[in-house]
């Protein structure tokens, strides 16, 4: 090994960011930290649970020296997380953040895009973890806190984020459009936002407290249902 190079393993976790240069020897520069190493090999900083140099544990602020045996750790699930825990999702997460409302989780999401550094500093200034599958988005060194969604698919993504972060569940307490609170409505204060013969086929309904859009257990309900079903009992 030449004086200027390290050797750094990943996790199995996290070989899907670095495919072929897990355990590769990197080339330092004597002055980049281990955590810009790690994000030059494609890893973001807020899926790293850990890292190690020569069997003892540093921060992701240390220099690197040649010759060092470096090891990346994978976040631990579930991650301990402040509460209460408030998300924010970014335009490619639409599917997921309206999964997650069903549960009652806290799931800000923006559509239209308003772009990576708006996204970030809504993050930071509403203390909200930041969910994406963008790598350069979540290297923002603004946000309050981030994580990577590794499946395309919302079923899984749903699952990730649920094993990962072990939000308290409260399943149709959120409005699946604006993320506001719902709250119980009589049929009577609703009839105006009700089609056809809705008012007269149903007699339990919730309403938003913020965008007013009402809800009541019509023909998609059982579909939706089973999705609570699973997360309560995977999760709960």
């Amino acid at each position: 090994m030449n004086p200027g190079e390290i050797t750094v393993e990943f996790a199995p976790e996290l070989r899907v960011f670095v495919g072929q240069r897990d355990g590769a020897h990197i080339r330092i520069d004597g002055t980049s930290t281990l955590g810009h190493v790690v994000e030059s090999l494609g890893v973001p900083l807020t899926e790293v649970g850990g890292l190690s140099v020569n069997g003892e544990a540093v921060a992701a602020g240390h220099i690197p020296a040649g010759g060092e045996q470096v090891a990346v750790a994978a976040v631990t699930r579930p991650q301990p997380s402040a509460e209460p825990l408030r998300f924010l999702l970014d335009i490619h997460l639409g599917t997921l953040a309206r999964r997650m409302r069903l549960l009652g989780i806290d799931a800000a999401y923006e559509n239209p895009d308003i772009g990576d550094a708006a996204l970030a500093a809504r993050s930071a200034a509403e203390s909200r973890v930041l969910l994406s599958r963008d790598r350069g988005l979540l290297r923002r060194r603004e946000i309050y806190s981030g994580a990577y969604v590794y499946s395309h698919h919302p079923a899984e993504q749903l699952d990730d984020i649920l094993s990962r972060f072990a939000p308290r569940l409260d399943p149709w307490t959120r409005c699946t459009s604006c993320n506001g609170v719902l709250r119980a409505a009589e049929r009577e204060a609703v009839r105006a936002h009700l089609p056809g013969n809705t008012g007269r086929s149903y007699d339990s309904f919730a309403q938003c407290v913020d965008c007013g859009q009402t809800y009541w257990k019509g023909a998609h309900h059982a579909r939706l249902d089973a999705i609570v079903a699973d997360a309560l009992a995977k999760f709960a």
